[in-house]
């Protein structure tokens, strides 16, 4: 029984040695989903849907950690990938309308370029890339420009999620003492 117990616990310890090196560490800036209607998955189990499914969006979400965000982490004046890792991939099942623009259905990249007091945001064509290193303007399919809104205390990690509107909804971003919304119509 000893003999038994001794190779059981040698093999699990090797097991997940092994285990532990082929599966990457758990990342810094953990990546996140929101939907519109927000939790649409877990109304859809408990069969609560009031509204069809119209959006989802993809990002990681980088902490402050003592860090100066805008103007700093994030420069005024360039094009960011709205989070870290890889940029952020925004998903429409249902065509909608930005500024009036159709956006047809379908998945794409959201970048952002941030200022003091306005961040424009970018829906471009190129999707899975990894931050906005390989960026192409000539894939934007529309920028809009939004004004940027205060907010107390700070917010520690990146925050995106959907909120309703009379024609439609925000596309919220908020991250240290910032926040942005993103207006879209159905």
């Amino acid at each position: 029984m000893k003999k038994n117990f001794c190779f059981l616990f040698f093999f699990q310890v090797i097991f997940t040695g092994l285990v532990a090196q082929t599966l990457p560490p758990v990342d810094k800036s953990p990546m996140d989903m929101s939907y519109y209607p927000a939790n649409y998955p877990v109304l859809r189990i408990q069969d609560k849907v009031t509204e069809p499914l119209a959006a989802r969006i993809v990002y990681s979400r980088p902490q402050k950690t003592g860090r100066v965000i805008f103007g700093g982490l994030v420069k005024y004046g360039e094009v960011w990938r709205l989070g870290a890792n890889e940029a952020t991939e925004i998903e429409f099942f249902k065509p909608v309308k930005i500024e009036g623009k159709k956006i047809a259905k379908g998945r794409y990249t959201l970048y952002a370029i941030v200022n003091e007091g306005n961040w424009t945001f970018i829906l471009n064509k190129d999707t899975d890339t990894w931050g906005s290193f390989k960026y192409d303007a000539k894939k934007d399919l529309l920028r809009s420009t939004v004004p940027v809104q205060k907010t107390d205390p700070a917010l520690e990690t990146l925050a995106m999620g959907f909120e309703k509107t009379t024609t439609g909804f925000n596309l919220v971003v908020a991250w240290d003492t910032v926040k942005v919304a993103l207006p879209i119509s159905l």
